[in-house]
């Protein structure tokens, strides 16, 4: 059984910490269990309660009309917000619901209506990565497992999958040519995917060369491509301590054909390391979009 504290409740729902207990004490809405030693926490049940109430509550629904509402009601009412066009948060909590329970019909089509109404790229920046944020939470408190992880990240790279594609478009000789990899040891994908979408989708050239890709192999597909840009993402490889060297070792290979070395993901975001000229960090996947508007 899973385990939250209040902070981690406010984390995932958007309800203020204060809010929650205040509702706790006077309309009942929660029941937070207690451990061996007295410390207070709340566990799966608790977390579908709070999300569907921060459903209703961003909707419009008074809390002590939702108090007086049996769990069936809340489902159905917030069912019937999860296929309309909400706001990203309602659509988040829907989503992060569904993964919850690992209902995975109900996660796909309100994906699917997303996509619909917004379009794949605003979907990807304004639903998922918010969404895939509330998951590294839970990841990091221990409270969802690797089956729950790779349930979702699946549905996710699945749509990216069929996305590009349908990116058939004829691509001009002087297009810039993009060369996409993920690091040793590196497997998660989405992000890189998604610069693969985005690509395609402006009539760049990319080679696409996936996950957990050696560096010998780097080395000699840029020196067959020689592409104007390499793209990365470091999400949990290579290492701490190993970021800096192979931030050098990227601009060494890239120097001869003067080509920019893209680079992100939360390895890369502290302020201590030091970026050779050729290799440009982005914050997020925006920084990228900015670029290729350009």
């Amino acid at each position: 059984m899973a385990q939250y504290s209040i902070k981690e409740l406010e984390h995932l729902s958007g309800i203020k910490a204060h809010t929650i207990r205040i509702w706790e004490q006077r309309y009942g809405i929660l029941n937070p269990k207690r451990t061996e030693t007295n410390i207070r926490f709340y566990d799966d049940s608790d977390l579908k309660n709070i999300l569907n109430i921060s459903l209703l509550n961003e909707h419009g629904y008074k809390i002590s009309k939702i108090a007086k509402m049996s769990c069936h009601e809340i489902s159905a009412e917030v069912c019937n917000l999860a296929y309309a066009d909400s706001e990203h948060s309602q659509q988040m909590n829907t989503l992060l619901l569904a993964m919850i329970e690992m209902d995975e019909e109900r996660f796909d089509k309100v994906l699917s209506t997303i996509i619909l109404q917004k379009g794949l790229e605003r979907t990807m920046l304004q639903v998922i990565y918010p969404f895939l944020t509330k998951l590294g939470i839970l990841w990091q408190t221990g409270n969802i497992n690797p089956a729950q992880e790779h349930f979702v990240s699946n549905i996710i790279r699945q749509k990216l999958i069929v996305a590009i594609d349908g990116q058939v478009i004829a691509r001009p000789d002087s297009a810039p040519r993009y060369l996409l990899f993920l690091p040793e040891g590196e497997l998660h994908e989405i992000g890189l995917l998604f610069m693969n979408y985005l690509l395609r989708s402006r009539n760049c050239h990319v080679m696409y060369l996936g996950q957990n890709l050696p560096f010998p192999d780097l080395i000699s597909t840029v020196s067959v491509y020689k592409p104007h840009y390499i793209c990365t993402v470091f999400t949990a490889m290579p290492g701490p301590d190993q970021v800096q060297g192979y931030l050098h070792n990227l601009a060494e290979i890239a120097a001869p054909y003067k080509a920019t070395v893209f680079v992100c993901g939360g390895q890369v975001q502290h302020a201590f390391f030091c970026f050779p000229d050729n290799v440009c960090r982005l914050s997020s996947l925006q920084d990228l979009i900015n670029h290729l508007n350009k």
